[in-house]
């Protein structure tokens, strides 16, 4: 199928290995997306844009805002930076990262638009309770019906995340834990759930490098780790969906930020008014396009190797 391009990203984004690891369980770590130097660019941009946060009288969503961003979360062990996408251009290089909005495109089966983008800084909860076996937050962003089709054999979604973990996740760091295979099972999420609290096999926690990405649909089950060790976790999180979806976090582009965007990006942050999702639909024995893709600048994208 011909695949339109608004801007050059590779396609397909995951090899065939990680798409069936992605239909099979729901989700897949992609590790090495963020070079290390680029890793440490991100967290540095996050922790100022904490500090500038935390001097605020009211850093709420109601009081005055760094650039559009606010803390959903206010609590010494977690800071959630919501509304992130113009708190610095390399956040929003991010948002607009070639590979990540390529992967996103090609397990919803569409173009993409960004919806949400946030950040998590947290660390040990200091009531944490020492239970071998801990209870998780336990959710999803949409239900299986309305959210996902199938073409080609391949699991499709409307409503995708990048996670990307700039610090390292080891076992007892607070990686995202999945229900495994939950993003397909459509019955109620309490009975998925206690299936897996039973058979805690089904239960599998992120342990990754710096760097590295989790993928996954809005319908797999999912929540935050249990942090048990002395390290921060930090994490930057982009939401997507077709074009034709609406951006959903609590505030809106700033004018001036409006007027930087190339006319390339312009579906990316504004979406389409009409059904012209732009199918973008791979078989899974197709090779990977392999392409690099820096981080780079958001707004002046220098273009890539051409493709092989």
């Amino acid at each position: 199928m011909s695949i339109p391009f608004t801007f050059d990203r590779p396609f397909p984004a995951l090899t065939p290995a990680q798409r069936y690891h992605f239909d099979l369980h729901g989700y897949v770590v992609v590790p090495g997306v963020l070079s290390a130097d680029e890793v440490g660019t991100m967290l540095d941009a996050l922790r100022r844009l904490r500090a500038k946060l935390l001097e605020l009288g009211d850093p709420t969503g109601k009081g005055p805002r760094v650039n559009q961003a606010y803390l959903l979360d206010n609590r010494p062990h977690h800071r959630f930076m919501a509304n992130i996408i113009e708190a610095d251009p390399v956040v929003t290089a991010y948002a607009t990262h070639p590979r990540l909005v390529a992967m996103c495109e090609e397990v919803m089966g569409c173009e993409a638009r960004i919806v949400e983008m946030n950040a998590h800084l947290n660390s040990r909860d200091p009531e944490w309770s020492k239970d071998p076996v801990p209870k998780f937050g336990f959710h999803r962003g949409t239900d299986i019906p309305f959210g996902t089709h199938s073409m080609n054999g391949l699991f499709h979604c409307s409503f995708v995340k990048t996670l990307t973990n700039l610090t390292e996740l080891g076992p007892d760091d607070g990686g995202t834990v999945v229900v495994a295979g939950s993003h397909k099972i459509d019955v109620p999420e309490a009975d998925l759930v206690a299936c897996a609290y039973e058979d805690r096999s089904l239960i599998h926690q992120v342990v990754a490098p710096a760097g590295s990405t989790l993928l996954f649909p809005e319908t797999l089950i999912h929540a935050t780790g249990q942090i048990r060790s002395d390290r921060e976790r930090c994490i930057i999180i982009t939401g997507y969906g077709p074009t034709l979806f609406p951006y959903w976090d609590d505030g809106s582009l700033s004018p001036g930020f409006k007027e930087r965007i190339p006319e390339s990006l312009r579906p990316l942050f504004h979406g389409k008014a009409h059904w012209t999702r732009g199918p973008r639909y791979r078989r899974l024995n197709e090779p990977v396009d392999a392409r690099p893709f820096p981080l780079g600048r958001w707004d002046d994208r220098q273009p890539p190797a051409k493709k092989p």
